[in-house]
């Protein structure tokens, strides 16, 4: 057990998810059960509750979940920050605990997305209609674009894109919560209906539905709830800088790259002071399995270029070095945008405390990490490390 337990210190003591997939209700209706879910699992009531935070990417304010888990008159934030919402309401609830002098949270996030490729306009991200007429608002041809040059840069084989893919389908295919249960193949990932070569049907994640919730609690208070609490270690957010190429933002300075995902994982492991080779298990925003690639790199977990190799030695598997999406990722889950990042930190929570609800990476897992990544180019991540008994 770790010795300190001081009062700056924000712990994850309980966790509810909905399954994810289609739904034809409300989507308040999944994120009241996420949040009660998320309660029960910590032995809480809603009136223990001293903050909320809750975001999601549709028309509705989560901050109205109060009708719904009762009028206690506690503050309750909204946040909006595409498929970083997540990761952005638990850096929220986090900061609130410490600067409220508060002992207990609970964070939300959720959608419940109709088919299709999300539609947006160019003017609402500050681009010329041009943008559009290109085809980029369409962010299948971004991701394609953006996959093509970087396995050219660093002499990756293509055939990855489908080990990664074959991965994410076989994590789904055992998580009771996942919404793609069917294994597929490298071959069958490859060969699948192109959509924006190299990027093919089994490539892509879909918008659907799905809710997660979380309870933190401060310093001691999170040992009274939990015998295995999770030290939410670093919460990190940033933003792109010149030199970076990211959805909807359409241009390339020259010299260096960078990148937000880039360094939001460096700040993270910092801040935490743990190194990315420490991590036992990761979470990736894996929009398509291009992405999962990429950000392997990005966030340092592995060498550019040393993917390819990674895949073909099992390196991402649950009894490889690094487990990688454990749950399947977007890839298996979809993408209900405002949920996404917290199903991330729900898994990896899990995973540490040696209760996962598909397969369970073994030899007693102490450090995630979890990587959320979007529009128009931003990236939210965690250092997550278990405490308690079994740490």
């Amino acid at each position: 057990m770790s010795a300190a337990k001081s009062h700056d210190e924000v712990y994850i003591v309980g966790g509810g998810m909905t399954a994810f997939g289609r739904f034809d209700g409300e989507d308040q209706a999944l994120a009241e059960e996420a949040m009660r879910g998320a309660l029960a699992d910590a032995g809480l009531s809603w009136n223990d509750v001293d903050i909320a935070v809750g975001g999601t990417n549709g028309e509705t304010k989560p901050d109205n979940m109060v009708g719904r888990m009762g009028l206690s008159g506690i503050p309750f934030t909204t946040v909006k920050n595409g498929c970083a919402t997540g990761g952005v309401a638990l850096m929220t609830a986090r900061n609130g605990l410490i600067a409220e002098q508060s002992d207990i949270a609970c964070v939300v996030g959720y959608d419940n997305h109709s088919r299709g490729a999300f539609a947006a306009s160019p003017s609402r991200y500050g681009i010329g209609e041009w943008y559009g007429a290109t085809g980029m608002m369409v962010t299948t041809s971004y991701f394609a674009l953006k996959i093509r040059r970087y396995l050219h840069e660093h002499g990756i084989d293509e055939r990855t894109l489908g080990y990664a893919s074959q991965k994410a389908f076989d994590y789904g295919s055992s998580h009771p919560l996942a919404w793609r249960r069917k294994p597929v193949s490298v071959d069958e990932a490859l060969e699948s209906d192109m959509i924006n070569d190299p990027l093919t049907r089994f490539m892509f994640c879909s918008p659907d539905a799905g809710a997660v919730s979380l309870i933190l609690a401060r310093g001691p208070r999170a040992f009274d709830l939990c015998e295995n609490p999770v030290r939410l270690a670093a919460a990190v957010l940033r933003g792109r800088r010149p030199g970076s190429f990211e959805v909807f933002s359409p241009w390339l300075s020259p010299g260096e790259r960078t990148g937000p995902s880039i360094d939001a994982a460096k700040a993270a492991f910092a801040i935490a002071g743990i190194a990315a080779a420490d991590v036992d298990v990761a979470q990736l925003q894996d929009t398509d399995s291009g992405a999962e690639i990429i950000h392997l790199g990005e966030t340092g977990l592995c060498v550019d270029g040393e993917q390819g190799a990674g895949y073909v030695n099992g390196d991402y598997v649950i009894d490889g070095r690094l487990p990688v999406n454990t749950d399947g990722g977007c890839l298996a889950n979809g993408e209900p945008v405002g949920a996404s990042g917290l199903r991330q930190v729900h898994e990896v929570m899990r995973q540490l405390q040696g209760r996962a609800q598909g397969q369970q990476v073994p030899n007693n897992p102490r450090i995630g990490f979890t990587h959320v990544y979007g529009a128009p180019g931003i990236s939210a991540c965690t250092v997550l490390v278990k405490e308690g008994k079994g740490a």
